[in-house]
């Protein structure tokens, strides 16, 4: 996607082939940062300190980050070490899993002299198809909001809300719930969209809404109790949110708040879509609920909010007294019977997992 006129990835090779650069999230929207990440704490560190986040870019990270641990052994013992290390960065997102297990399955059959070379080729593998397959989703949604202006007699812009960030940032390019987006507009439909702030992190303030300026998308942020309210006015046209693990039976794990706008959603007979690529369907889960661990978050991101103060300089204050403690949860599950439909690259399917296999047939074995 471009900035400023600029193309960017959020995560590439560097100049020298070996080390790796990502767009610093953290500094977002305020300043564009790129960091190098050198060594396999620093894809780490990225990881777990969300320099990088979104599962398919998390996945992405932890695939060159099996490189940069290679530079530095790549007997099987220490590849079997990296894995676990990385796995336990974020226990959510069934990407970085998927991602890394796929790097092992390369990498452990190979001669040790011979897995550097084939671990920076398969990370980059990994990334070209994320883009590939993100653009792909992109197509499908798009054809979903066209048949909706469309309906609305192509007179009004139509509306979509959002939680939290599942562009371009969250993933290699395009993103996933936004990727329908911006085909949508590139195609000529025109579309608003609410932004939910997204607490505690404000990533759709600070992620989702700076995407959509440079991509030059009519947008609105609103915070997050207000979404409910725009769709009993009929403000809302479509949801679309995106996911970082999806059940075989369609149950959806979305940042936390999610649930509450899928069932607003439903109450108030608004579409409520997630945008998802295949690798983040978990099949070997079928009850998101009882199943799918979910990430319990430092309190200080409750406590605290960061922001820009009036000089320029990013500041993080206090919001509660110094007594109050705080509960984190990051993430929340959204049971398939809420969801109207699932984008994915191979098409939009029913959120069950007949749906998911007239898809994903292979699955099925």
């Amino acid at each position: 996607m471009k900035v400023n006129g600029r193309e960017y990835r959020s995560i590439w090779l560097a100049a020298d082939g070996l080390g790796v650069e990502i767009i610093d999230q953290t500094e977002l929207p305020f300043r564009l940062v790129v960091a190098r990440l050198q060594t396999l704490e620093a894809a780490m560190h990225a990881i777990r300190r969300m320099l990088v986040r979104g599962a398919p870019l998390i996945g992405a990270t932890a695939a060159y980050g099996i490189c940069l641990g290679l530079r530095r052994s790549a007997s099987s013992a220490a590849l079997e070490n990296m894995a676990a290390a990385l796995i336990a960065c974020r226990p959510t997102a069934i990407n970085l899993r998927w991602a890394v297990d796929r790097m092992l399955r390369v990498l452990l059959p190979l001669p040790e002299g011979e897995r550097l070379a084939a671990g920076y080729r398969e990370a980059g593998q990994i990334c070209e198809e994320d883009v590939a397959t993100n653009e792909a989703i992109g197509r499908h949604g798009a054809g979903l909001i066209d048949t909706i202006w469309r309906k609305k007699g192509a007179r009004s812009p139509v509306n979509i809300l959002t939680h939290c960030n599942a562009g371009w940032l969250a993933t290699v390019d395009w993103g996933t719930a936004l990727a329908p987006i911006f085909k949508a507009v590139a195609a000529g439909v025109p579309v608003h969209v609410w932004v939910d702030e997204t607490r505690p992190r404000n990533q759709g303030a600070s992620l989702t809404a700076w995407e959509l300026v440079a991509a030059g998308v009519d947008h609105d942020l609103i915070v997050d109790n207000a979404g409910g309210h725009l769709m009993q006015h009929g403000r809302v046209d479509l949801c679309i949110v995106g996911t970082d693990r999806t059940t075989a039976s369609g149950d959806v794990c979305n940042k936390i708040g999610t649930y509450l706008k899928a069932l607003a959603a439903f109450d108030n007979g608004v579409p409520f879509y997630v945008a998802l690529p295949g690798s983040t369907v978990d099949w070997t889960v079928s009850d998101g609920v009882a199943e799918i661990p979910i990430e319990e978050r430092g309190e200080e991101e409750v406590l605290q909010i960061q922001g820009q103060d009036a000089e320029g300089t990013m500041r993080r204050v206090s919001i509660a007294p110094p007594a109050t403690r705080a509960v984190n949860p990051a993430f929340d599950v959204t049971p398939a019977r809420l969801v109207t439909g699932l984008i994915t690259e191979r098409g939009i399917c029913a959120a069950s997992r007949p749906g998911l296999l007239g898809l994903y047939p292979e699955q099925g074995q």
